[in-house]
């Protein structure tokens, strides 16, 4: 079992910024591969953004690319979602999630991914 606690979601402006952290504990750590999703009102969870094991290889959806940076301590077991210049778009609950892989590639798909932390809110006001 992996246990995932999301932290940083808050309440910002449009324009500003927030850093999201994912605690995890429970395995090792980078046998993992890391996700951030996100849930909406009214929509379906989507993914965002993904880092392999190592945090060699990153993948961002076009909404996010250039705005959000995902990024991963192992010796903390720890990754994080730095989101700069946000929008009222990017209003939604964010999900962090543990995809067993130790590859150079990252899954994209809720059901790829086998452990989920409970979310943090993310609002942002226009």
């Amino acid at each position: 079992q992996v246990q995932l606690v999301e932290s940083g979601g808050g309440l910002v402006q449009a324009g500003g910024s927030l850093r999201l952290s994912c605690a995890a504990s429970g395995r090792t750590f980078s046998n993992y591969a890391m996700g951030w999703f996100r849930q909406a009102p009214g929509k379906e969870r989507e993914f965002v953004t993904g880092i392999n094991w190592n945090g060699a290889v990153t993948y961002y959806v076009g909404s996010v690319k250039g705005r959000f940076t995902i990024s991963r301590d192992n010796a903390e077991n720890t990754v994080y979602l730095q989101m700069n210049s946000l929008t009222p778009y990017d209003t939604a609950v964010y999900y962090c999630a543990a995809e067993r892989r130790i590859a150079y590639t990252i899954g994209t798909t809720r059901s790829q991914y086998d452990y989920w932390g409970q979310g943090t809110q993310v609002t942002v006001s226009s």
